[in-house]
């Protein structure tokens, strides 16, 4: 169940260089595992987000509340961490008699925004051609060792990964985002 008194990975650690680094603090989360065909899914996608469901490799936004599209039959919900309990109710509900499978990811997840120059960090790290990268568009990716997911917004990015590597990550940002460094 989803902690209301849960804390960041890095307790809002930030970094500035020519980009800024930041742990976001807390998210709910939650990992929907459904076929795409399965009675029900967009409804209780909608019902717990507001959020229609993603294209493949698209991620989607109502009011602060987001719907990822992880994999063929996994999609990642994002939302203020109190609001995880009613989110699962609303999926249970929506989903009754069907196979799938929601949990609660919150605490085994790190957030991390880069504000401003996020393709400039992010290339040091990933191989994304970032031209062809497109708004609404999460990339699942390595961030040098580690598996990640982001999408990038304009200039600024939004970066998930793993809790137990979140001090890791925080590092390697923080590293690309140092002014006349190479990784």
């Amino acid at each position: 169940m989803s902690n209301p008194a849960a804390a960041s990975a890095l307790n809002g650690a930030t970094f500035t260089g020519y980009a800024r680094i930041r742990d976001v603090g807390p998210m709910g989360m939650i990992t929907l595992r459904a076929a795409p065909d399965v009675a029900g899914l967009a409804g209780a996608i909608k019902a717990a987000t507001g959020c229609a469901i993603p294209q493949m490799r698209g991620i989607e936004t109502a009011g602060g509340k987001r719907c990822a599209w992880m994999s063929p039959d996994e999609y990642l919900l994002m939302m203020p961490h109190a609001d995880v309990p009613a989110a699962l109710e609303a999926i249970a509900t929506a989903l009754a008699g069907q196979h799938h499978l929601a949990l609660d990811v919150s605490d085994a997840r790190a957030v991390f925004a880069i504000d401003g120059m996020a393709a400039s960090v992010l290339a040091k790290l990933s191989p994304t051609d970032f031209t062809a990268l497109g708004p609404k568009e999460l990339r699942r990716t390595r961030l040098a060792q580690v598996p990640a997911a982001f999408w990038v917004d304009g200039g600024n990015a939004t970066v998930i990964c793993f809790a137990s590597v979140a001090q890791y990550v925080f590092d390697l940002l923080c590293h690309a985002a140092k002014a006349g460094t190479e990784i």
